[in-house]
């Protein structure tokens, strides 16, 4: 049994935790957050402790879990990697790309399995898109196209700090190209406009987004994002090619239509937002962490596929700042 800490205690982190102490291969061993009583309170529904530091939660334990704030990522990361630790981390690394640099830098050769939450890697029907990919069912893939839209804005002080919409939101969608691709992204054209919220040009934002890039075979990839779709958390793929198409729809709480003399066809609204849509795929995301760490293999989304989706993002800012296409590069 895996003892985890946990590193933020918020939304997501008490999220994780629940998942943590419901998995038998594991247990929430303690929990450290800056907010000392939202420490409390999560440990507390889980019998875990609370850690007065991050050297004290990182002291006895087999693994971490990090769900804090972005700009704590590659410290905690650095700090858990040198205390021997798997660290499974929340995306972005960081929303400097340097700082991740530096952060690849300091961890080489430590032989530390780091794993990066691109949890829509694990949701059973988008995979189920990637594998038909990836039999050959649609022949080569000429197209690919993601459509992400956020039910509503985000409060305004989550946005001041979310480092905007490409790597805060697309890079979720970078991520699931270059899974279902299995090839590298070789140039982005993106182009972004404020049709939500008028504030955001204060913080050189954009609400809605549009992404086309080209893969190395010349495949393309069409991404669709908005922060407000008043029907709620809107998530679909198709995947296309010479020999047919595969889509990946939106999930809702049943499957039951109703039809009566008023309305025709009528079906239960779409699940409200990332919790509910992607709640099997957080803990299939975990029970393949435990796995990686059980069996001292790679994760399947390791630190470089957290690092080349946010080069993706940083390409997509500069081609919506100039508006010119951007040749991307890896190295």
């Amino acid at each position: 049994m895996l003892r985890f800490a946990l590193f933020g205690a918020g939304r997501i982190g008490a999220m994780h935790a629940a998942n943590i102490a419901a998995n038998p291969r594991a247990a929430l061993h303690s929990v450290y957050d800056v907010h000392r009583p939202a420490a409390e309170k999560v440990a507390a529904a889980h019998g875990a402790t609370v850690a007065p530091s991050v050297a004290a939660a990182l002291a006895d334990v087999d693994a971490v879990l990090i769900a804090s704030s972005t700009d704590t990522h590659v410290d905690l990361i650095t700090a858990a990697a040198k205390a021997g630790r798997p660290i499974l981390c929340e995306k972005p690394i960081h929303l400097d790309i340097q700082r991740v640099e530096q952060c690849r830098r300091e961890i080489a050769g430590l032989n530390v399995p780091v794993q990066i939450g691109f949890n829509r890697r694990y949701d059973p029907s988008h995979r189920a898109v990637r594998d038909a990919v990836h039999r050959g069912e649609v022949g080569p893939l000429e197209l690919l196209v993601i459509t992400s839209r956020d039910p509503s804005l985000a409060p305004m002080e989550y946005m001041k700090v979310s480092g905007g919409i490409y790597p805060d939101m697309t890079i979720h969608d970078f991520d699931l190209a270059r899974f279902i691709l299995g090839e590298e992204l070789v140039e982005v054209y993106a182009t972004g406009s404020i049709r939500v919220e008028p504030a955001l040009a204060q913080l050189n934002d954009v609400d809605t987004a549009m992404v086309v890039m080209k893969a190395a075979s010349g495949a393309l990839v069409h991404i669709n994002n908005s922060r407000r779709a008043v029907y709620g958390y809107d998530q679909r793929v198709e995947a296309f090619g010479a020999k047919g198409m595969v889509q990946s729809d939106n999930r809702r709480a049943t499957t039951v239509r109703r039809s009566t003399a008023e309305r025709t066809d009528a079906r239960d609204p779409l699940l409200h937002f990332f919790i509910e849509r992607y709640a099997q795929a957080y803990v299939d995301e975990l029970n393949d962490f435990i796995d990686a760490v059980e069996q001292k293999r790679a994760p399947a989304v390791g630190f470089e596929d957290g690092r080349r989706a946010l080069i993706l993002a940083d390409a997509a800012w500069e081609s919506t700042r100039s508006g010119r296409a951007v040749q991307v590069r890896y190295d």
